[in-house]
């Protein structure tokens, strides 16, 4: 007996970005790898690529990910 039960089907509204096939999808159609999500809207699905692009400049850019040794400063 499987310890986990693989979900095939997604809930109604559930929307998907598929990294692998650049598309987006109602349901999970693509293992969650290759994928973003679960977003409410297709729209939102469709901004994924933009919403991963600001949040990793917002992360690059926040003072609280980077330590003092990638500054060159102490480690206190």
């Amino acid at each position: 007996m499987a310890l986990f039960k693989k979900r095939t089907v997604g809930k109604p509204g559930e929307w998907y970005y598929c990294l692998e096939h650049k598309k987006v999808e109602e349901g999970p159609d693509c293992p969650a790898k290759d994928r973003f999500g679960p977003y409410a809207s297709r729209a939102e699905a469709e901004n994924a690529m933009e919403l991963a692009r600001e949040r990793n400049l917002e992360w690059e850019n926040d003072p609280r990910w980077h330590d003092a040794r990638a500054r060159g400063g102490d480690e206190d």
